[in-house]
């Protein structure tokens, strides 16, 4: 019961966090500070539109059981992508922050879907 109850809240916060992400790209032009650290990792204007279809398209893969993992092995895959580019920018510090991030999505794959029997 607390395993489920931990994997929902995960799964709720793991969600939010990409759909968020995602509507953030999308907006990116209002975000002077956001369109700064794209092209600091190197990220072109025209790759930022794929990353805001990326970013959803994970949250609602998230959101069903049989795509559950997919969605997960997406999202900590896109983390992992953006920790090389800062590592291949030079900025360590974005790297680290990134970390919990990317453990977010391996707990879930271990804890499983919370509503599946």
């Amino acid at each position: 019961m607390i395993k489920n109850i931990i994997s929902l809240v995960l799964l709720i916060v793991s969600v939010a966090l990409s759909f968020k992400h995602g509507w953030d790209t999308f907006n990116y032009k209002k975000n002077p500070e956001t369109l700064k650290m794209l092209s600091e990792l190197g990220i072109s204007e025209l790759f930022i539109p794929f990353f805001g279809v990326l970013t959803i398209t994970v949250g609602v893969l998230l959101l069903i059981p049989k795509t559950f993992f997919l969605g997960n092995l997406l999202n900590a895959m896109s983390i992992i992508l953006i920790m090389a580019l800062a590592l291949r920018a030079g900025n360590y510090k974005m790297a680290l922050i990134e970390i919990p991030f990317l453990a977010l999505p391996l707990i879930m794959i271990w804890l499983k879907y919370p509503f599946k029997n």
